[in-house]
């Protein structure tokens, strides 16, 4: 039996099929390659490119793969973008789990972690989110991971009854950095991290927007959570499922205390070398002073830590950037 990886082929994806290949589930990968790289896909690991709102496509997937369980890692994951392309973003995040859901449900396929994200709490008023603070999501993207809970929410009422009852668990993060395999790395022209580095190999410099907010250093902080730490509690949230175990509907992977961004530049002139004075922009709209979750229901269940200090976060992805050439 096998495990269904949608997305398998992007950054965070490929990493949960190399965590679940390690932990002796074996991966199987689908995704359209749309953001994903095809080479970040292990050697020897089965690959069907293409949609997930392919119905039929799917489901052929999940039978023909033995598939047991589904970590369903794909979507369109830029908040900012979203707001511009909205029904391109529902189209993705929920129309697409949609029909995974209902292809799972045709091919008997009942278990299920779903790639959530901190954004359905949009601006909290508490600095330290738990599991049940407010979802207040500030846009499409974070609207659209909040309905996909509510969809496995809704169908395992829907099946409780069933055969196959819908065991899932939502798993939520904020920002998601480094590598933990030097062949794969952040392709998003949206997150920090890659941002940061790119203007490095440009010799460029890195931009802070705003140091006047109500922080230790006037900058924004946030959970910075490692992409080896991430995919490692996907795998154990799967075997939670095999084993029988009870699991909570949803799990916030945060820090508990978080990092400013100008720690992380300081962490990115002491790991690279590269010394520079990040440039002082201007606030961008709606960005809150601090948002940080704290994890100790995912401590308590899925072996959930940080087991990585900020200048392993930076090198590693650093590494993998200049890998890539």
């Amino acid at each position: 039996m096998s495990w269904l990886v949608t997305g398998g082929a992007g950054y965070i994806g490929s990493h949960v099929v190399r965590a679940l290949a390690e932990a002796g589930l074996t991966p199987v990968v689908l995704d359209d390659l749309s953001s994903g790289v095809a080479s970040f896909v292990p050697e020897g690991v089965a690959f069907v490119q293409g949609s997930i709102l392919d119905r039929e496509l799917v489901e052929r997937t999940l039978r023909e793969h033995d598939v047991q369980g589904v970590i369903h890692v794909a979507g369109f994951k830029y908040a900012g973008v979203s707001v511009q392309r909205p029904l391109h973003t529902y189209a993705q995040n929920v129309e697409g789990t949609r029909v995974i859901l209902e292809a799972m449900a045709a091919a008997g396929v009942a278990k299920i972690v779903f790639s959530s994200s901190a954004a359905v709490f949009g601006t909290p008023d508490a600095p330290l989110v738990v599991e049940d603070t407010e979802k207040r999501p500030a846009s499409p993207y974070g609207e659209s991971k909040l309905i996909g809970e509510w969809l496995l929410r809704d169908q395992a009422v829907a099946t409780a009854g069933s055969e196959t009852p819908l065991v899932h668990t939502s798993l939520r993060y904020f920002n998601v950095v480094g590598s933990a395999d030097p062949t794969v790395y952040d392709v998003s022209p949206h997150n920090l991290f890659p941002i940061v580095f790119e203007k490095l190999l440009a010799g460029d410099t890195p931009q802070i927007n705003g140091d006047d907010y109500a922080t230790e250093d006037g900058t924004n902080v946030r959970d910075y959570v490692h992409v080896g730490d991430i995919a490692l509690a996907h795998v154990a949230a799967a075997q939670r499922m095999v084993a029988g175990d009870p699991i909570e509907a949803a799990y916030n992977l945060g820090s508990g205390d978080g990092l400013s961004v100008r720690q992380i530049m300081d962490a990115m002139a002491r790991v690279t070398g590269i010394a520079f004075t990040p440039a002082i922009g201007p606030r961008r709209p709606g960005d809150p002073d601090r948002i940080v979750a704290t994890g100790e229901l995912a401590a308590r269940d899925l072996d959930w830590r940080m087991r990585h200090t900020v200048d392993e976060m930076v090198r590693s992805g650093w590494e993998a950037r200049r890998n890539a050439g």
